[in-house]
């Protein structure tokens, strides 16, 4: 090999090594605006989970309820439905009405939903309020 070729100025300048700091900054730049958008949205769609969950619970609780009226003609006694990870579920049984609420806790503490005996659904929390069971931040009853 030829010695002037090892020591030539364009045999590998300081370029072809690595990064430069301004390249490494904006690729993290870059990384935290996606990540500021991801995080939000992951934890809407987490949210959104926990919601299906209760709701299914509330469905499958009416239905258990309403068993347990036509056999009885009494809705007092009647099985509550069970917690679910993110919600705490109570009932209020009366003779002839009842009431189940599932009560939010933790990240979904604001959440509050409902359902009775005539099939009224209601929701109260930070997505929306109303006579319907919201399961979307954004959408109305």
């Amino acid at each position: 090999m030829d010695r002037d070729k090892l020591n030539s100025p364009t045999r590998g300048t300081g370029r072809d090594r690595g990064f430069t700091l301004v390249e490494l900054m904006i690729t993290v730049a870059i990384a935290a605006i996606l990540v500021s958008v991801a995080i939000p949205a992951y934890r809407d769609y987490v949210r959104r989970g926990a919601i299906e969950e209760v709701i299914a619970a509330l469905g499958s609780g009416r239905v258990a309820i309403e068993q347990y009226f036509l056999d009885n003609r009494t809705y007092v006694g009647a099985p509550c439905p069970g917690n679910t990870r993110s919600f705490a579920v109570a009932c209020v049984l009366a003779a002839g009405t009842y009431t189940i609420t599932a009560t939010g806790a933790g990240d979904m503490a604001a959440f509050v939903y409902t359902i009775d005996q005539a099939d009224t659904r209601t929701t109260a929390g930070p997505w929306g309020a109303g006579n319907c069971w919201v399961t979307r931040k954004g959408s109305t009853c």
